[in-house]
């Protein structure tokens, strides 16, 4: 099949399942978890071969910013279906698969003009994955962040809205800081690495992203030795899965922003 036909069919399938769910969710209805998964499975494959597409070109690999971002969105919805197979959290796919179709549509719409890597270290190929799966693994955080700050408000303020389709919230903080350990150790690896394999990380194009990485780094430490010493949970949690993941959004895609849409290079 053809890439570009996969990736809208892929779009396609993903907005299916966004709208099934989106109805059940409004009526505050059990949300109909084995068709929304079976339609989002659907969309994996034929997104992973438009991806696939992109970045593997007959000379090397794009790994522009386009490319990165369907990818990150493939992975953000395989790890939201992984997820609601074995937990009652189907509701964390109405955030994950419409990225996943933002993903898709831009890498298809847009052009980019990211140079073609020829050649890369065992460890920077290291630094790239652990970096991508980091950052999809707390864009999944911050997600589940904002369903918790939404069904806190809720229990409130004495409206039901979602609550009836969402599990209890003790369930969901907990998954929330599952999320954010693997999130975490994942980009603890991915920044070791980088100052391991990486020649300069503080070279001129790379000093705010990883100033803004490891900043992130330490919002997400914080809030982890919070919880564990502290206790913290509710607002305070929320409130710094939002702070970290926002530091990390800046650092992960602001340089290849800049970069290739504004000043026209490659990361």
């Amino acid at each position: 099949m053809n890439a570009t036909l996969a990736g809208l069919a892929a779009a396609l399938l993903y907005t299916i399942a966004t709208v099934i769910l989106g109805r059940q969710l409004a009526r505050r209805e059990k949300p109909h978890r084995h068709a929304i998964l079976a339609i989002g499975g659907l969309a994996l494959p034929l997104h992973l071969l438009a991806v696939h597409t992109q970045i593997y070109q007959p000379d090397g690999l794009n790994l522009g910013l386009l490319p990165i971002i369907s990818l990150v969105g493939w992975l953000i919805a395989t790890l939201a279906i992984g997820m609601s197979l074995y937990k009652p959290v189907i509701s964390v796919t109405i955030v994950s698969f419409p990225l996943a179709i933002l993903g898709i549509l831009l890498s298809l719409l847009i052009p980019t003009s990211a140079p073609v890597i020829t050649t890369l270290t065992p460890g920077a190929e290291s630094h790239i994955l652990l970096s991508i799966l980091a950052y999809s693994v707390l864009t999944i955080a911050a997600a589940q962040a904002l369903l918790i700050a939404i069904q806190d408000r809720q229990l409130r303020t004495h409206k039901p809205g979602l609550m009836n389709a969402l599990p209890p919230l003790q369930t969901m903080e907990s998954l929330l800081f599952s999320l954010i350990w693997v999130g975490f150790a994942l980009l603890s690896l991915a920044i070791l690495s980088g100052f391991l394999t990486l020649e300069d990380l503080f070279a001129q194009h790379l000093a705010h992203k990883t100033l803004l990485t490891l900043a992130a780094w330490a919002v997400f430490a914080v809030l982890l030795a919070g919880r564990y010493s502290l206790g913290w949970r509710g607002n305070t949690a929320i409130r710094f899965t939002l702070w970290g993941f926002g530091l990390l959004l800046l650092g992960f895609y602001g340089s290849k922003l800049v970069l290739e849409m504004i000043l026209q290079r490659g990361a």
